[in-house]
């Protein structure tokens, strides 16, 4: 597979290689795509996992929610 990979991009590939921490552009490119793929599968997991809570019941008044969230970060408002 070819890839049109776009400038800036390209020299961000070019950085990463250049760490020695991969052994070809291409690993670069592939571990970039893995996490990529890792971010999309955690957000289905984490939907999903929404989605059965609240067929089991397991939710709150919008309001409680936000109430709890200004508490945890600290945050005054009503």
């Amino acid at each position: 597979m070819n890839l049109a990979i776009p400038s800036e991009l390209q020299e961000f590939v070019d950085r990463e290689f250049a760490t020695g921490r991969y052994e070809s552009k291409d690993e670069v490119v592939v571990e970039a795509l893995r996490l990529l793929k890792d971010e999309r599968d955690d957000a289905a997991a984490g939907i999903k996992a929404g989605l059965a809570d609240v067929e089991a019941g397991r939710t709150q008044p919008l309001s409680e929610a936000f109430s709890d969230i200004r508490k945890e970060f600290g945050i005054s408002g009503s």
